[in-house]
């Protein structure tokens, strides 16, 4: 069961623990490999939420996934959730802790939602958009939506900027309902 406290309050020691040591970059690249092994991976999740699986197991899987491709630092605070029996918020954790490194660095999480692929230019002239209404830097992904007729839809900071064919016939739809044209009686 997730808890956003625990999350954010283990995520808060990491990112000082990774201030201190002067390692808060590298710190992220592997809290972004963990919270991406931790999403995808449907049966990690159900062994870290497990309580008949012994503490030791756990730890062994933890080290076999993750000690290849990350910091010792973060080995070292991956151990600790597990023995500290919070496994099963690991990707709460991790997702924290990106949050909070984006937070300090003026970092904008932007999704850019298209019916066709988006090129290089497209992509750097959204980012270079919303970074200037923003004031932050933009870290921007791309979806390609087949259901979409045409158009595209931005989201970032609780903001979306909808301008979908589908979206546009709808309020034309609206707007032509209305029929100001014809006088009543």
């Amino acid at each position: 069961m997730e808890n956003y406290r625990i999350n954010v309050n283990y995520a808060k020691a990491l990112f000082l623990l990774a201030t201190d040591q002067g390692e808060v970059d590298r710190t992220c690249e592997d809290m972004k490999f963990v919270h991406r092994v931790c999403d995808e991976n449907h049966v990690l999740n159900v062994i870290y939420s497990n309580p008949v699986i012994k503490e030791a197991k756990k730890l062994a899987i933890t080290r076999e996934l993750f000690e290849s491709s990350v910091s010792k630092l973060t080995m070292a605070f991956l151990n600790f959730i597990v023995r500290k029996h919070r496994a099963v918020s690991l990707r709460g954790i991790s997702g924290a802790y990106i949050d909070l490194y984006r937070k300090t660095n003026g970092i904008v999480k932007a999704e850019l939602r298209t019916a066709v692929d988006v090129d290089s230019d497209a992509k750097a002239t959204m980012e270079k958009i919303i970074g200037d209404y923003t004031g932050k830097k933009v870290e921007m992904d791309t979806v390609t939506d087949n259901t979409m007729l045409g158009g595209f839809r931005v989201t970032f900071d609780n903001t979306m900027y909808d301008a979908r064919i589908r979206t546009q016939i709808a309020k034309l739809l609206k707007e032509f309902s209305k029929n100001t044209y014809e006088k009543s009686i």
